[in-house]
């Protein structure tokens, strides 16, 4: 199992992921929202120990940055604000758990494994447009049923598209769900990666529609 802790409190975290590798499992540890991202971005993790109150940006944030880009994997919140509204906004916003600060690591170790079995039979979305599949919960791609390699980046483009086909996406919007807060974005950084799609998909897969954006699946595709 491998789990990804989003924590910046130093101490805490040593002591979660000590705790992790005694039960066996693998732990990344991330200390704010942009580090969490460019780890989720890299791996599959089996769940997600999320704090709220993490430097420049919630973990609220995150998470719905998460569901918002069809992340279904489970995630418990790890945090010190124990009132009512705050666990009901964290559930609404996707959560699967939450545990409040200070917390006993025998029940922390206890709901890990309950949301992951839960998460076990959880439906969620295959995207499809012609011959092309999106797993979304395994990250994987087909074409005509074989397994296309595609980078972080790639996919993210390829899920933009691919959450509405038949329509025109623009950059701006690519740019903002393939990268949001991770720095500065190149001129022509998107039309790379539209590039790299048609050469591993088919070149006639992606329009161009000028002056707009991108489309998928439609006029021409």
């Amino acid at each position: 199992m491998q789990i990804l802790l989003v924590e910046d409190d130093t101490m805490l975290a040593e002591a979660i992921c000590d705790g992790a590798r005694q039960n066996g499992w693998q732990i990344d540890h991330a200390v704010d929202a942009t580090s969490a991202r460019l780890a989720l971005m890299d791996r599959l993790y089996s769940v997600v120990l999320l704090d709220l109150g993490l430097p420049r940006e919630s973990g609220l944030s995150l998470l719905g940055t998460m569901r918002g880009g069809y992340d279904v994997t489970p995630v418990l919140i790890l945090t010190a604000r124990g009132q009512m509204s705050e666990r009901i906004a964290g559930l609404d916003a996707g959560a699967d758990d939450y545990l409040v600060k200070p917390f006993e690591f025998g029940e922390l170790w206890a709901r890990v494994r309950a949301v992951i079995r839960r998460s076990q039979g959880r439906v969620v979305p295959l995207l499809t447009c012609r011959d092309i599949e999106v797993d979304v919960a395994k990250r994987a791609v087909t074409r005509a049923g074989e397994g296309v390699s595609l980078s972080a980046y790639e996919y993210r483009v390829l899920l933009a598209l691919m959450e509405r086909p038949g329509h025109v996406v623009r950059r701006s919007h690519l740019e903002s769900v393939v990268y949001a807060d991770a720095g500065a974005i190149g001129s022509n950084t998107i039309a790379v990666y539209i590039h790299q799609l048609r050469r591993k998909l088919g070149d006639d897969v992606i329009v161009t529609v000028h002056g707009q954006g991108y489309s998928i699946g439609g006029a021409g595709a």
